[in-house]
């Protein structure tokens, strides 16, 4: 009896010089080579995986301790894969605690109201992190891997700000970005008003891309779009010239030209009636709900007055007057 005795307490005292060395190991700062350390986890990683890659990262710390605690932690199978960021002072169980809540480091990228598809395409060629997929793909090769075979890329994307983790690809944000889109137009398009001239929700898409481009100031959003739709009511031409700049691609050089007014192609609004065939950007959620909410207005026309608003005009020698005086004396 006293041999198992002795045996007891020797098992007894070697748990607890265990449990405290455990416990003080998984509350010690990880030595790391530099202040932060990147680890990415790939979809369906072992544990014992996990545990590797932590190490191969450049944490110093021993894969197998590393895998025991993830086990004994009964926390090992809600390990979350994931681009995660590890800074000096952190310990095993700031790890444990990371992983298990998939609280990834993430970077954002922000899509603005106006741009073109070529600009989107751009700011992801040139965002940090992001697993560059789309880069030898053409726009129409991009639009059938997001499933939009046949539909043209222009405006399908929601200007907002997009946050991803490292290994993430461009066509997984062109994805949210798409999917947002479809959402706010399915929105906006269930508050179009009774008197609009637009008869789907592509058709208000198209015009509300053209009242982006025409102007920043939300006070005039609306009128402008009663202008167009005005305008559509009597079969005369739309006449605005950020479709006809965006119809000429790379020829533009900064200055529209009278000869550029005159020159047909499908989105000159002055030589074709009706809508463009495409959007000519993305247009956010205010010009979205103008395209289908247009103020009541009978103007025809308006001009920039040049400090940011326009001027509304009913009749042509009103809307002559107004340019007049905003832009020809101006100059």
């Amino acid at each position: 009896m006293k041999v198992i005795k002795q045996i007891f307490w020797g098992v007894l005292s070697v748990a607890l010089l265990l449990s405290a060395v455990s416990g003080w190991w998984v509350m010690t700062p990880m030595s790391m080579p530099t202040p932060t350390v990147d680890v990415s986890i790939e979809p369906q990683t072992p544990v014992r995986g996990i545990a590797q890659t932590v190490a191969d990262a450049g944490v110093d710390v021993p894969p197998v301790v590393l895998y025991v605690f993830f086990r004994v932690s009964g926390q090992s199978r809600k390990l979350r894969a994931g681009s995660y960021e590890l800074s000096q002072g952190n310990t095993p169980l700031d790890l444990l605690r990371k992983l298990s809540r998939g609280e990834e480091s993430l970077k954002a990228i922000s899509l603005i109201d106006g741009w073109t598809f070529r600009q989107i395409r751009t700011a992801l060629a040139k965002a940090e992190g992001l697993k560059h997929d789309t880069q030898d793909l053409s726009d129409e090769q991009i639009m059938t891997q997001l499933g939009f075979p046949g539909v043209a890329p222009e405006g399908r994307f929601f200007p907002d700000t997009y946050t991803y983790g490292k290994g993430t690809s461009e066509l997984h944000v062109m994805a949210r970005a798409a999917k947002a889109m479809n959402k706010q137009l399915a929105a906006a398009w269930t508050l179009r008003g009774p008197d609009i001239q637009v008869k789907t929700p592509e058709e208000a898409l198209v015009l509300a891309s053209i009242i982006e481009k025409e102007t920043g100031r939300e006070s005039d959003r609306t009128t402008i779009s009663r202008v167009f739709h005005n305008r559509l009511a009597i079969d005369m031409p739309l006449q605005t010239d950020p479709t006809v700049i965006y119809g000429m691609f790379d020829a533009f050089d900064g200055n529209l030209r009278r000869a550029d007014l005159r020159a047909d192609h499908p989105w000159n609004t002055y030589t074709r009636k009706g809508l463009p065939p495409t959007p000519i950007a993305m247009p956010g959620r205010n010009a979205l709900k103008a395209a289908v909410q247009p103020a009541t207005s009978n103007a025809l026309y308006f001009v920039a007055k040049g400090d940011g608003t326009s001027y509304f005009s009913a009749t042509l020698d009103e809307h002559n007057a107004a340019v007049n005086r905003y832009q020809r004396q101006a100059k």
